[in-house]
């Protein structure tokens, strides 16, 4: 007689809301930044200020879901 293995929690494979906020943040803030780059003419630039910019924007809308 074999037991089978307990079944997996399935909140334990559910992504964290806040790595959803960041990577939210980051994917707006690249195409802010590759608007830049356009507007710029130099799109290492801008998508390198966007990533700043979603990092920032991620860690906001993390700090205001955790209040």
């Amino acid at each position: 007689m074999t037991s089978n293995p307990p079944e997996p929690n399935n909140e334990s494979q559910k992504p964290k809301k806040s790595q959803n906020m960041m990577g939210a943040g980051i994917a707006i803030g690249v195409g802010i930044g590759v608007a830049l780059g356009v507007a710029m003419d130099s799109m290492g630039a801008g998508i390198a200020i966007g990533v700043g910019i979603g990092i920032a924007l991620g860690a906001g809308m993390n700090r205001n879901q955790n209040e």
